[in-house]
């Protein structure tokens, strides 16, 4: 019986349970694997060497595959070892899903940025800066933009200037003024990731791509008072049917990335007037649909109450094809 570790931090994770029973239904059998608790062994004589990786009491080595949901976060060395063993297990042989270049391709929003630019795919426009002043000028160049953090997850940490004023995602706003508001961010961060707001009716979209596919999408819909449309962050979600363009679109960004699973994020551009009542009427006229940012580790469960698509399902069809 083929073994598949599946990478979580938390073992009752809607996403890590619904990879475990697809696992179990074509026949695997499923470990819940926390790479925090990941040990690496290594013994060199020069002329011998062995290196013996483990997470807990398992052996990472007797995996036929391992799927990651969550590497979990820390400080960066430690992050970095788990990426580490990642890569060293997948050169061993052992696929693994999504590979650790694609996660790290997604986590990091200025990298990703420029994969998907390159690969002709429409996103805000986006600059990265190291100082004060370059900082300033852009800002006011776009008006309203948004700030994120490069490794940001959740919808934290993102702060968004508008008519002067600096309102974070996740917390009250704060009396400062703007330029010192943008230094304190530039001395946490040493750079700062900005991209154009753009105007929208109150939602994104997600798209869950498996393989080369988009399987299905929603609408995710900010909570009242609020301009972050991610359900952590309180907000809501709906069926989407995607344009033609929208699928294109998503698919491409996948690949540009290298996921064999993600979620892509999609904001619709209106230009003209939005009246967002019931998130239906628009008296604007649609543009092309921009690129968010892409998650290389999606949960599957928004698109699974919506709609009763279970990512899990094409997960474990992908892989069973490739073992």
């Amino acid at each position: 019986m083929k073994k598949i570790g599946i990478i979580v931090t938390n073992p009752e994770d809607w996403t890590a349970r619904a990879l475990i029973d697809a696992s179990r239904k074509r026949g695997f059998s499923p470990f819940i694997l926390d790479f925090r608790t990941a040990e690496v062994s290594i013994n060199s004589t020069g002329i011998k060497s062995t290196v013996y990786f483990k997470a807990g009491n398992i052996s990472l080595l007797d995996f036929d595959a391992l799927i990651v949901r969550d590497m979990g976060t820390g400080a960066f060395e430690g992050v970095s070892f788990r990426f580490d063993i990642l890569r060293e297990l997948e050169a061993g042989g052992i696929p693994v899903i999504n590979s650790p270049e694609a996660i790290q391709n997604a986590a990091n929003k200025y990298h990703a940025s420029y994969l998907l630019a390159e690969a002709g795919l429409p996103t805000p426009k986006t600059v990265a800066v190291h100082n004060l002043g370059s900082a300033l000028r852009l800002v006011s160049k776009f008006g309203d933009s948004v700030i994120k953090p490069t490794f940001g997850y959740k919808g934290k940490n993102i702060a968004r200037i508008k008519d002067g004023e600096l309102q974070f995602s996740d917390r009250k706003a704060e009396s400062v003024p703007l330029e010192d508001a943008l230094e304190k961010l530039l001395e946490e961060r040493g750079m700062l990731y900005i991209q154009e707001f753009i105007e929208n009716p109150g939602r994104d979209i997600r798209v869950f791509v498996v393989g080369d596919s988009a399987i299905g999408a929603i609408y995710r819909k900010a909570a009242a008072g609020s301009w972050v449309n991610n359900l952590s962050q309180g907000g809501s979600v709906d069926r989407c049917v995607l344009t033609y363009e929208q699928k294109e679109i998503a698919e491409k960004a996948s690949i540009a990335i290298g996921t064999t699973f993600a979620g892509v994020d999609i904001v619709e551009y209106f230009t003209g007037i939005i009246n967002v009542e019931n998130g239906k009427d628009y008296n604007g006229i649609e543009r092309t649909p921009k690129i968010l940012e892409i998650n290389g580790t999606p949960s599957g469960k928004g698109i699974f109450d919506a709609l009763g698509i279970n990512p899990a399902e094409y997960i474990l069809d992908n892989i069973q094809g490739i073992l």
